[in-house]
């Protein structure tokens, strides 16, 4: 069998959003800032907005789902940005903020904002936006899902 990893038209798009995470860690990393993820950034900021949430109501407010974001929630404890306190009853758990991260969220504010800046500086060099390729997928998958078209492609190897 050769090897069917060998060409991906998903590896440029997974690398390249790697690199601009790897960019946006930089910042951290320049301010010595420990154990902060870019991925973690919406998370903190809802917290910080909304208060303490169960991992449910934090997993809808960010459009994740319940097991990624308790996934997420352990990497976050485990970093001292947050911490889990027994919700109402005995199955929920409360996320707050840790004193850490309260230190943190105006910095994270600031480069979410010079984040999206830069985006759409990037975006106004491009001959055809990001965003516009977004929509235009999103507008393809519901004519047809991903999902459906793997399953088609799949019939037709076997």
């Amino acid at each position: 069998m050769e090897d069917p990893t060998e060409q991906s038209l998903w590896g440029p798009v997974h690398e390249l959003l790697a690199r601009m995470d790897g960019e946006i860690g930089r910042i951290y990393t320049d301010r010595e800032i420990k154990g902060l993820k870019p991925t973690y950034v919406r998370e903190l900021l809802q917290l910080h907005l909304k208060g303490p949430m169960t991992i449910t109501e934090l997993a809808e407010a960010t459009g994740r789902t319940h097991s990624a974001l308790s996934q997420k929630v352990s990497a976050m404890r485990t970093a001292g940005l947050v911490r889990t306190v027994p919700g109402a009853d005995a199955r929920s758990k409360h996320v707050t903020l840790t004193a850490k991260s309260k230190k943190l969220v105006e910095l994270l504010a600031a480069e979410w904002r010079a984040t999206e800046a830069a985006l759409a500086e990037l975006e106004a060099e491009l001959p055809y936006p990001m965003t516009q390729v977004v929509r235009d997928v999103e507008k393809a998958l519901a004519k047809k899902s991903f999902h459906d078209r793997i399953v088609e492609k799949l019939g037709k190897q076997q």
